[in-house]
């Protein structure tokens, strides 16, 4: 691994080489499969990272995976003069899958390139320019993104951003009223902040979101590109309350672990921006043929081997033993939430969930926190995980969990 390190200092980033050597991170990735990550060593992890949301049908689904080999030999990309029938045909599966009248689609390679979409078809189709999001949002990193993101940490050696952009308590409709007016084009939000720190709103605040935007003429924003296909225990983690987002911003889990693919689906009244110029926003490689055929695969096999329920029943089952883990360790936990298979644990500081984390990684658990709360440990794994392995993780979470108290320093 030394040598990787060594390459990573050397020609890409410093200072994550030194992350990686301070957290253990000592082994090389090789190979994956189902939830299981191998270093070079033949060392097997269970991963409950998940690509920070992108392996929810699992590391190299054999469907998926023939799916991707038949389409290279079909016709990788395109060439962006003809009409490619892949992009088409994901696009009107992503009409029928999704909630509501959601029916156009635009393609891209990420979740940051999907926002930064949405938010050029907001301010293009309302003719306004304000945006409201969240306090602890989590948008992507590129320009506009990150200027509705919800964490100053990583705004401000980028300072000034895009103007005209308000920032809201998560969960607070009375402080989304306030500075709703005629003006705002859009409000982005996440159906459950993930790098906020897996918070779940109180009931009903997706459906004031999306009063609240009927009232004004604004644009209702979700992003899905963390919570979407299946994440949650629901295809789109906007059913919980039955609403139809103005724009459904999707990546991650779109590619099936195989390929990077962003969308965003949007009703028939917000795609006015394209209907002088449709040429306005455009991406070289968003749509390309492998991905889109790549992502309906993905698609099906999140339906067909119900994986939005499998997220549902696994989740509530861990929700529990977690929370009862949690009793045992009041001292180290604070709070476990979420929804199917998004669940942080908040810890009572940043030291003891490094500490938790590196302990993890020691017993082969591959865990992150979440970057908006360095606090919380978010266990986003694979929705393929099966019962043994996830009470496998319980027993190592609960070793850990015992040397950390066991260590004498100023922790808790």
């Amino acid at each position: 691994m030394e040598d990787v390190l060594a390459g990573l200092q050397a020609f890409m980033n410093p200072s994550l080489a030194r992350t990686y050597r301070f957290m253990g991170l000592d082994h090389a990735e090789l190979t994956a499969h189902g939830a299981i990550v191998v270093d070079r060593e033949g060392v097997e992890y269970i991963d409950c990272a998940g690509g920070y949301g992108v392996f929810v049908q699992g590391y190299r689904h054999p469907r998926i995976l023939a799916a991707a080999h038949h389409q290279l030999d079909e016709m990788p990309l395109s060439s962006r003069v003809l009409v490619n029938p892949r992009t088409i045909e994901l696009a009107a599966r992503l009409a029928e899958l999704t909630p509501g009248d959601l029916q156009y689609s635009f393609f891209c390679n990420s979740g940051t390139e999907a926002v930064e979409a949405a938010l050029k078809i907001a301010r293009g189709s309302t003719g306004r320019s304000r945006i409201i999001s969240t306090v602890g949002a989590f948008h992507g990193k590129t320009f506009g993104a990150l200027s509705v993101s919800g964490r100053d940490l990583y705004q401000k050696p980028f300072q000034p951003l895009l103007s005209d952009i308000v920032r809201v308590p998560y969960g607070n409709l009375e402080a989304l009223q306030s500075v709703m007016s005629s003006d705002v084009a859009a409000v982005i939000v996440e159906p459950i902040q993930g790098e906020g720190g897996v918070i779940v709103p109180p009931d009903g605040y997706l459906q004031g979101v999306r009063a609240l935007c009927d009232e004004y003429g604004s644009c209702m924003i979700a992003d899905e590109v963390q919570t979407g296909i299946g994440r949650t225990g629901h295809l789109f983690a906007v059913d919980y309350e039955g609403v139809v987002p103005d724009l459904l911003c999707l990546a991650k889990a779109l590619g099936g672990g195989v390929m990077p693919i962003g969308a965003v689906v949007g009703r028939p009244w917000a795609w006015k921006l394209f209907e002088e110029n449709p040429l306005i926003h455009t991406s070289t490689f968003g749509g390309n043929p492998l991905a889109c055929r790549v992502a309906l695969e993905a698609l099906a096999v999140t339906v067909e081997e119900d994986l939005p329920g499998r997220a549902q029943r696994l989740g509530q089952w861990l929700i529990s033993e977690l929370r009862s883990l949690s009793q045992r360790h009041a001292d180290l936990i604070v709070e476990v939430r979420g929804r199917g298979l998004m669940i942080g644990v908040e810890f009572s500081n940043a030291g003891v969930a490094a500490m938790i984390m590196a302990e993890l990684f020691a017993r082969h658990v591959l865990a992150v926190y979440t970057l908006n709360n360095e606090r919380v440990i978010r266990l986003v794994p694979p929705l393929v995980i099966d019962r043994p392995a996830l009470e496998e993780v319980l027993v190592k979470l609960e070793q850990a969990l015992e040397v950390v108290e066991s260590v004498k320093v100023d922790l808790l």
